[in-house]
């Protein structure tokens, strides 16, 4: 069970195997390749299938096809009786169905002659899919590399990225962030700062202020992503209060700079506030970072994303569950400083990859829409399979 990803069909390994004397002296059994498998216990209703024989254990069914019934249609039938099956499961801690069940949940059958090309249709959406989401993982991976040799190589008069340390010795010097080109200064955050602010104390500012109809923004924590300002979840506040709080103000292009982390959100992760927002106010455990003429704020946003700013950001934090990291502490964080121009170009450069990746991730959004809507609607043959021919 634990081998069947959330929305993927096709398994192309496992994590445990079996030898042949536990196949023969267990009670599992061996299950042809490409034959569809249903998870009936925990993740009820997952289907896949294997390119090879896979041995399976009493929480997961195989469904053989009947001769009228194309084994990928078949599977194609079983991902989409899923939510039905889920639906029917019974259990209050760990989720189940009975086979009898499941082989009553009612789906449309198209007839024989349309059941393959149904699946190969939805079969080339999934390998688009696929495509596209190695995309987005190796633009991802780029991202996170190319980011690395910007804060520490940067961007010459040229517009490349200097050669490496071992390459180029004579570019660079030793500092306590590594090695840095020669022309870099060096610095910490509260020297850099016009001004850096933290939100308002306790009562000042809680849930019980923010009113439905629109306001002034809040900006809190869940807002502040890895490099993006995630707009999913919205809080307001009357403009009479946040008159009271202007000195928590926040602008566009203001550094929004998380005080508290977890595992996966780590403690200072910073973004800018977006240009199309109105002016907003900062809630607490969200920093308000604005820098001085020598350290713009696109490049304090993309350093403190950096590997050198999260190491540092690791020894200040403190607690157990929640991370937290406090403004003191914030203000000692050293940051390279690149002349402002070579910045501004290192900033185009992220801003660049940051584009191609949000692209990419776009275009998978909408195969899967497309996926979604195609397959509901070539399953229960509202658009015939003739109409795509």
């Amino acid at each position: 069970m634990k081998d069947f990803d959330e929305g993927q069909i096709e398994l192309v390994e496992t994590d445990e195997y079996i030898s042949q004397q536990g196949l023969i002296s267990s009670a599992t059994s061996l299950i042809p390749a490409n034959t569809p498998i249903v998870c009936t216990r925990m993740a009820v209703g997952r289907v896949a299938v294997a390119p090879m024989d896979v041995a399976i254990n009493q929480d997961l069914k195989a469904l053989f096809p009947t001769a009228s019934t194309d084994t990928r249609y078949l599977l194609r039938l079983a991902d989409y009786a899923k939510p039905r099956a889920e639906a029917v499961s019974v259990g209050s801690t760990v989720k189940g169905i009975k086979v009898a069940d499941y082989l009553n949940i009612e789906v449309p059958l198209a007839p024989p002659s349309h059941q393959a090309k149904i699946a190969e249709i939805l079969d080339t959406l999934d390998a688009a899919i696929r495509g596209t989401e190695a995309v987005v993982a190796k633009l991802k991976a780029m991202k996170q590399g190319l980011l690395q040799d910007l804060l520490t190589r940067g961007i010459d008069a040229n517009g490349d990225l200097r050669l490496p340390q071992p390459e180029a010795p004579h570019l660079y010097k030793q500092t306590p962030l590594g090695w840095l080109p020669k022309e870099w200064g060096l610095s910490v955050m509260g020297d850099v700062a016009e001004s850096i602010i933290d939100g308002p104390f306790g009562s000042n500012l809680k849930t019980a202020h923010y009113v439905e109809t629109p306001g002034v923004r809040v900006v809190r924590l869940q807002n502040i992503q890895d490099g993006y300002f995630d707009d999913t979840e919205k809080a307001f506040i009357r403009e009479r209060h946040a008159a009271q709080l202007s000195r928590h103000e926040v602008v566009a292009g203001d550094v929004l700079i998380a005080s508290l982390g977890d595992d996966g959100h780590p403690v200072g992760r910073a973004c800018l506030y977006p240009d199309h927002l109105d002016p907003g106010i900062n809630k607490a455990d969200c920093f308000r970072f604005r820098g001085r003429s020598s350290c713009r704020n696109g490049y304090a946003m993309l350093f403190l994303n950096g590997t050198g700013a999260r190491r540092q950001a690791r020894g200040f934090e403190q607690g157990v569950t929640m991370k937290r990291m406090n403004l003191e502490n914030l203000r000692k964080v050293r940051i390279s400083l690149p002349a402002p121009d070579e910045q501004k170009r290192i900033e185009i450069r992220a801003a660049a990859i940051d584009a191609a990746h949000d692209n990419a991730l776009v275009e998978l959004d909408k195969l899967r829409l497309l996926k979604t809507g195609l397959m509901d609607d070539l399953l229960t043959g509202r658009t015939p399979v003739t109409a795509l021919l």
